[in-house]
């Protein structure tokens, strides 16, 4: 690293990689800094991604950051510390244990982290047999006996979402009251051929290292070999709260409010991925990457050249 950039990204995942992929090629000097710690890691193949499908995470990025590489971008695995707006309107940046860069403008994209619900056995096959997208994972465990485990009651609309992908689906209700579900989740989920069973789950049944069923704390134990979930989403957003971003509340965490750009409330911030929004999968992130590089990118060009206007009409 050299002490000043035009554009620092912080985090290095599909949606940072993609906007520092346009401003390598638009010759815009470039940091890149990277924990190294993408959502989908757990992962074995990232889907719906075209010409992409199936591939590794770990090759995806592995390859993004060659590309980049090529355009003279640079890339540190390291973390973002702190982030400080100067007198400029511009940025110092703070990597590491105490290195400091100068940023003229920041896209940060620095995701979310998924927080698993705390039954024995989740966390530890997440990715695997244990999943949270259907369009992420459902085609690869078509018509296997599917679990749903209730967290809220929108695990109702979880489970209806996933019979698409098998008729054998049971919900779990887990901490979920059954006076909590509506006469119309009962209506819908009957119509859907989706069994329910109240009680907690007290853990999940796992042998030659495949899931084969749930057991509740009433020792009971149910035949299943996928078990969707919902983790709770935690926004790794506090470089933008330090900033001083406008945020908003969701029902899954609060988010930057931004322009359709990924413009933030923070002039000459920008904020895309996961760190925008819950629903980016990886071909949102990217394509969100793109557009706010672009829009930096134009931006600093039309800054620099009505600068130039103006010392000449000095």
């Amino acid at each position: 690293m050299t002490g000043t950039y035009e554009v620092v990204v912080v985090g290095g995942g599909t949606a940072g990689l993609s906007a520092a992929l346009v401003l390598g090629r638009a010759r815009r000097r470039t940091l890149v800094v990277d924990a190294g710690e993408p959502r989908n890691a757990p992962a074995a193949h990232l889907q719906g991604y075209l010409t992409r499908d199936g591939m590794p995470p770990a090759e995806f990025l592995a390859a993004g950051r060659r590309e980049v590489e090529g355009y003279g971008v640079e890339i540190v695995r390291d973390r973002v510390a702190d982030v400080v707006r100067d007198g400029a309107g511009e940025f110092d940046v703070t990597v590491g244990a105490g290195r400091t860069v100068h940023a003229r403008r920041l896209i940060v994209t620095t995701g979310l982290v998924d927080e698993m619900p705390s039954v024995p056995g989740v966390a530890e096959r997440f990715g695997r047999d244990v999943l949270h997208c259907p369009y992420c994972h459902g085609w690869e465990v078509r018509d296997q006996a599917f679990g749903v485990l209730a967290s809220t009651p929108m695990g109702v609309h979880q489970a209806l979402m996933v019979s698409q992908w098998s008729k054998d689906v049971t919900l779990f209700l887990h901490t979920v009251g059954e006076d909590e579900l509506s006469d119309e989740d009962l209506r819908r989920l009957a119509a859907a051929g989706v069994a329910v069973v109240p009680g907690e789950v007290a853990e999940l049944v796992v042998a030659a290292d495949r899931l084969t069923g749930v057991r509740l704390t009433d020792g009971s134990t149910h035949d299943r070999s996928v078990l969707f979930v919902a983790p709770r989403p935690v926004p790794q957003t506090g470089l933008l709260d330090r900033l001083g971003a406008e945020m908003h509340e969701t029902p899954f965490g609060a988010y930057p409010v931004v322009d359709p750009t990924g413009l933030t409330s923070v002039p000459g911030v920008w904020a895309a991925g996961n760190a925008a929004g819950f629903a980016e999968q990886v071909v949102n992130a990217a394509s969100g990457g793109y557009r706010a590089a672009a829009t930096l990118n134009g931006e600093l060009l039309f800054t620099d050249i009505d600068a130039a206007v103006a010392r000449g009409q000095a």
